[in-house]
């Protein structure tokens, strides 16, 4: 069995045994460390500082000379050398056409799967509760998008979705 599945598993276990259905993950993690589950290995110390790095990159936003709007500065994308798959980072401001275009291509991929998988979700979640009002929720997100490109902004949020 693999990892992940032997943690779906005690996922489970912990549910049946405590009768909770809303389940906070540090309670199962504590849970099953004292069941003997083996705590991770801390990560090396110079990937943990790259991946704050790669989260403080990500949050950067700067705001639009001409519109006022607030966008994202960095972006990243993957490349392959060597054999080995490279996470990139670019500054908008100053990234050629093919990065960006990867970049985004690959952030409107993940949007389409993360559609795909909540349009799946909720379709189980219909068939299952039958006796319930179905949910349903467009995945078109144009008229989503237009209007919070159009809602005044709000001050304190300087961050870009």
């Amino acid at each position: 069995m693999s990892k992940k599945r032997e943690m779906q598993r005690l996922i489970r276990a912990y549910k049946d045994e405590t009768g909770k259905l809303e389940i906070d993950m540090k309670d199962v993690a504590r849970w099953a460390a004292g069941k003997g589950w083996p705590l991770p290995v801390p990560r090396n110390p110079l990937d943990l500082l790259a991946q704050q790095f790669a989260e403080a990159a990500r949050e950067e936003t700067r705001r639009d000379g001409k519109t006022g709007r607030a966008y994202r500065a960095n972006h990243s994308f993957s490349v392959t050398q060597g054999g080995q798959q490279l996470h990139l980072w670019i500054d908008i401001d100053e990234a050629e056409r093919g990065p960006f275009l990867k970049s985004a291509v690959t952030r409107r991929e993940q949007m389409v799967g993360d559609g795909l998988q909540l349009t799946l979700d909720i379709m189980h979640w219909n068939s299952v509760n039958a006796d319930e009002k179905p949910i349903e929720l467009p995945m078109d997100l144009t008229f989503d998008i237009e209007l919070r490109l159009n809602a005044p902004e709000d001050d304190e949020d300087d961050e870009a979705a």
